[in-house]
């Protein structure tokens, strides 16, 4: 385990190893749940008094934030900042009066950030299990909707597992957006997740994410490490898992964003680590069944009218789709569903339909789209190389 600090869970309440003493499935998941629920409970509850006790940057790898959410977040109170965790930016431009729900929304950062974006219109939950986090979070909730000039407060916490929305008191079909930041690598099981934030989802909703994964699977002694776990290292997904978990619950076209390299500073867990490599993800995947499996070509043109706050020149739909303000686009026919049938639609022009089938759309990454591994369109396992 590595040399005690400020925080650090006392030796005489974690095995000498580090480890939990738990087991994982062949799918990456944790046989005990209970395990895990402790231990990560412990970690940000107990052992972490803010973002400075942290032992790598996984939970700080985030790039600079668009000056919206830079001048928003002047706005948040400093005990809320003090403990944020998050490993990215899961926060889009043009979500005004949207139903919008974080998922392990911790001291609630996003969540406050998220309120400011919706306006009094919209409505933001955030859903956690750590009490001590939710504390946090619910302190100041009157006074920061008050200083936004809403008429009512617009924001809520719940607690409950982000793998059991229905038991949070989450609907189905309720939401629009499904945000989560560094979260759902610590969860035991990543598959009932991302089914229950499918089925939460309305017809054309958005989960849009960041997290850590890993570019192999990693074996027992990593996932069952309790600093490593709470690190959101032991849990990341091997990038293409997370795909094929996808494509199981109805997620069948997930697009990266951008990504940004995990480091690990600490020698002992670096060595623990070897080589696998770790990177900072943000993710979008809606919920839309008109969806492909593969990138297909039926002649489909889009437009970007330059609508979007923020996004006056232009607009990332991913890291190799980058929409210049009136200038055409060739898309295929995922693309074209995406920005015409979702929250996205009234900002984008598309001509065409799918009448017409010219087969798979020549369709890949930019050279400069990503640092983390790519697969080639026939070679993906995970469908959707768009």
């Amino acid at each position: 385990m590595p040399g005690k600090r400020k925080g650090e869970v006392d030796e005489k309440e974690a095995a000498a190893d580090g480890s939990l003493k738990t087991s994982v499935t062949a799918e990456g998941n944790y046989a005990d749940s209970s395990e895990v629920y402790a231990s990560v409970q412990k970690y940000y509850g107990k052992v972490l008094g803010n973002s400075k006790d942290l032992q790598t940057n996984a939970c700080t790898a985030s790039k600079r934030p668009p000056l919206a959410i830079r001048q928003a977040l002047e706005k948040v109170p400093q005990e809320i900042k003090e403990k944020f965790y998050g490993c990215g930016s899961p926060l889009p431009m043009g979500i005004e009066g949207l139903s919008l729900l974080d998922l392990g929304s911790g001291s609630g950062q996003d969540c406050y950030l998220s309120c400011a974006l919706v306006g009094p219109k919209g409505y933001v939950t955030g859903v956690d299990m750590t009490d001590e986090q939710l504390a946090v979070a619910n302190k100041h909730v009157v006074p920061y909707t008050t200083a936004l000039g809403y008429p009512k407060p617009n924001m809520t916490f719940k607690k409950g597992y982000i793998e059991f929305l229905d038991k949070a008191g989450v609907t189905p079909e309720s939401q629009d957006m499904v945000i989560s930041n560094c979260v759902i690598n610590l969860s035991p099981d990543k598959g009932k997740v991302l089914e229950g934030v499918y089925n939460v989802l309305k017809p054309g909703g958005e989960l849009y994410f960041s997290d850590v994964y890993c570019d192999r699977r990693l074996p027992d002694h990593i996932r069952n490490h309790e600093v490593l776990l709470g690190e959101c290292i032991a849990g990341a997904l091997y990038i293409e898992d997370f795909r094929r978990i996808c494509h199981q619950v109805g997620f069948t076209d997930p697009r990266q964003l951008d990504s940004a390299p995990v480091t690990v500073s600490n020698p002992e867990l670096q060595a623990i680590l070897g080589n696998a490599k770790f990177y900072s993800i943000t993710y979008r995947c809606f919920k839309l069944k008109s969806l492909e499996t593969l990138c297909e070509d039926y002649g489909q043109v889009a437009y970007y009218k330059g609508t979007i706050p923020n996004h006056l020149h232009s607009y990332a739909l991913d890291d190799h789709h980058v929409f210049e303000t009136g200038k055409p686009m060739l898309v295929c026919g995922n693309t074209a569903s995406m920005v015409s049938e979702t929250r996205l639609a009234p900002h984008f022009e598309v001509v065409g339909n799918r009448n017409t089938h010219y087969g798979l759309f020549p369709c890949g990454p930019s050279a400069a789209a990503t640092a983390a591994p790519t697969p080639d369109c026939g070679q993906s396992s995970g469908g959707g190389c768009c």
